[in-house]
């Protein structure tokens, strides 16, 4: 395959960087001495005064590309910590544990070593399966859950029944940690709800973001996200006690917005989901003003985010986030 001379998702890693360190964070890496490494962005001064948060990213990039667009909006009320999870950036093991268990043990790990003992978190997608699992089983550590996008009220069953658009595991990880062009472009159809035009786009610009951002651990990858179905009962799932505010695409077709409900439904009165319009799976990117202003009136305020009654079609006790004008008339 033609490899372009340019290399864009190198150029746009320093970006992140940039930002990263401008906001505030230093790239630390930790060893867990149990043939696990991981690479985690941390306060390079810690303010007392301020909370803690932790930004946990999903699968297809590292850290840098899926909160750097977040992290300078948080960064002057929190004492952030952004970690690459296993077989992501910097972090990986030689350990075979597969499940998002093992990455919430190694995430607390990381942050026992900074000596975090209060934190508030958000996952999103595949981050939110780990972030659940942090706040299921360190309930004395973690303060407040936002849980973006992530399926983990899923069953195995859902499947095979055809929840999903994607029916066999196998063309989803194809899918999801993508190894060509076109599998590229199928996961950014799958992930926006207007995804951006990519057909002007050659294809080494792709091939290059695959590169640098795919090929390093494809097959632990897929054995990540094989492991989010198995066995998977939502009769087994804990009911966590933390404030939790739930958000998800409207339109999401990586995980249907059925499970925004279901899991509203499973935590009951302590969760709230908030559902984004015009949004897919990527809401985060295709609407990072609204994203970032739901995570501050939730982090930051205390309170739920601004929001118009839901129309009459989705359950009352749902919020459905306008767009910035309504929002901007009801504040």
């Amino acid at each position: 395959m033609t490899q372009c001379l340019f290399s864009f998702t190198e150029t746009r890693n320093r970006c992140y960087r940039s930002m990263f360190t401008g906001s505030g964070l230093r790239s630390t890496i930790t060893d867990l001495k149990d043939g696990t490494v991981m690479h985690c962005w941390v306060p390079k001064t810690r303010t007392e005064s301020k909370p803690n948060l932790l930004l946990i990213h999903g699968l297809g990039a590292n850290a840098l590309w899926q909160w750097g667009d977040v992290v300078r909006h948080v960064a002057p009320f929190f004492n952030v910590y952004v970690p690459d999870l296993v077989f992501f950036g910097g972090s990986y093991t030689m350990r075979a544990e597969r499940d998002e268990r093992f990455q919430a043990e190694c995430v607390m790990r990381v942050m026992e070593g900074n000596m975090v003992r209060r934190v508030s978190l958000v996952g999103l997608s595949y981050g939110g399966f780990v972030g659940y699992s942090m706040a299921a089983m360190y309930g004395e550590v973690v303060e407040r859950v936002v849980v973006c996008g992530s399926g983990v009220c899923m069953e195995e069953k859902d499947i095979k029944e055809g929840l999903f658009p994607v029916t066999d595991l196998d063309e989803a990880a194809d899918i999801l940690v993508p190894q060509t062009p076109n599998r590229l472009r199928d996961l950014i159809a799958y992930s926006f709800f207007k995804p951006p035009p990519l057909g002007w786009l050659p294809s080494c610009f792709l091939a290059d973001f695959i590169q640098t951002m795919c090929r390093d651990y494809e097959q632990e990858r897929r054995e990540l996200i094989k492991a989010l179905a198995r066995d998977r009962k939502l009769s087994d799932l804990p009911k966590i006690s933390q404030p939790t505010l739930i958000i998800w695409g409207e339109h999401d077709h990586v995980f249907p917005l059925e499970l925004g409900h279901r899991l509203k439904r499973h935590l009951g009165e302590n969760a709230q989901l908030v559902v984004i319009r015009n949004a897919g799976h990527a809401f985060s990117v295709e609407k990072t003003k609204e994203f970032i202003s739901i995570l501050k009136s939730f982090l930051v305020d205390m309170q739920l985010p601004a929001a118009e009654t839901s129309p009459s079609n989705w359950q009352s006790n749902n919020l459905v986030l306008s767009s910035t004008t309504q929002k901007s008339k009801e504040t």
